[in-house]
């Protein structure tokens, strides 16, 4: 997207807060236009601002960040909630990402990762790093049990190149990670990206990963 990105900052630490926002109203494409020290100001002040990205703790008082962001969804679909916490416990990542989050990150993240998560969560694409994918998928692998789904076919097959974009996918790379790893446009990732959705009838990233595996294409 073009526009200024406009976020919204929810934990209950006032210096993690402060030092957050400080960080990325560094970027011209960046809009602090509040922050919120739990999930019931944060329902609040998300109605009032309409905030493209939240970030939000998920450990708060009054109403905790997996009941906030299963909120947000339901009265502010188009808001999208980027998980932003100290803990990766399994429950937690497995709760947020139920919830609706549609990125999980830690609060020890690179700043670079963290400004890619949000202008990923912006176009509407999940980010999450290798170690909450590989939890994911093991959780989906564990969890699977019909194995008839594993034999039914596409109408129409992935690609080479498309399996291959699949599969990075899947290990959790952006967008522009792809793209610099296979060293093609990042452009030509998301017509491909595009194409996969298609075939695999997917409206997400997410999505297409786990119909993906069930399909044992990846």
């Amino acid at each position: 997207m073009n526009q200024t990105i406009r976020l919204l900052l929810v934990d209950d630490q006032a210096l993690f807060r402060e030092g957050l926002h400080t960080l990325l109203s560094t970027h011209a494409d960046f809009d602090v236009v509040g922050e919120a020290e739990n999930g019931e100001e944060a329902l609040r002040l998300a109605v009032q601002k309409r905030p493209h990205v939240i970030l939000m703790d998920l450990r708060m008082p009054v109403l905790d960040g997996v009941s906030a962001t299963r909120r947000l969804k339901e009265s502010l679909p188009d808001c999208k909630v980027i998980v932003l916490t100290t803990f990766d416990d399994d429950d937690l990542v497995f709760d947020g990402l139920r919830a609706g989050a549609v990125g999980y990150l830690l609060k020890d993240v690179s700043s670079e990762k963290l400004v890619e998560a949000i202008h990923a969560a912006a176009r509407g694409e999940y980010f999450l790093l290798p170690s909450i994918t590989a939890k994911v998928m093991a959780e989906f692998s564990r969890t699977t049990r019909s194995p008839t789904v594993s034999t039914s076919p596409l109408a129409e097959p992935l690609s080479t190149r498309e399996s291959e974009i699949l599969r990075l996918v899947a290990n959790g790379l952006s967008n522009k990670e792809i793209a610099d790893m296979l060293v093609i446009a990042e452009g030509t990732v998301k017509n491909h990206l595009t194409s996969i959705l298609g075939k695999l009838e997917a409206r997400d990233r997410m999505q297409a990963v786990i119909k993906a595996r069930e399909l044992g294409l990846i």
